[in-house]
């Protein structure tokens, strides 16, 4: 355990501010069941992490956020980032290179 500024807590699932945010305001929401893949985690947490994630973005009073998993990640418990994007200059900027599929 890690002290964390807590924003938001349920019966299966914890939601903290980022120590590294994007933006400010930048949370996640992890359930309270450890896995380091989210096809580990039980279901019923799944199903209940989203409507924590939709309360904070609305809380941010922000337009525009994004709601992702990312791979890669340096923690190994499976957790969502919810990252407002109150202008073109804060937030999360992604850039990945389209690939065109077979048709």
């Amino acid at each position: 355990e890690i002290p964390s500024f807590k924003v938001l807590e349920t019966d299966l699932n914890y939601a903290f501010l980022d120590i590294g945010p994007v933006a400010e305001g930048h949370t996640l929401v992890i359930p309270k069941y450890h896995a380091e893949r989210m096809h580990e985690v039980p279901e019923e947490y799944l199903a209940k992490m989203l409507p924590p994630a939709m309360k904070i973005a609305k809380a941010l009073g922000v337009v525009e956020y994004n709601i992702m998993q990312i791979a890669h990640q340096h923690v190994p418990h499976v957790h969502f980032h919810v990252i407002p994007k109150p202008n073109e200059k804060e937030g999360l900027v992604v850039g990945w290179p389209g690939v065109e599929q077979p048709k």
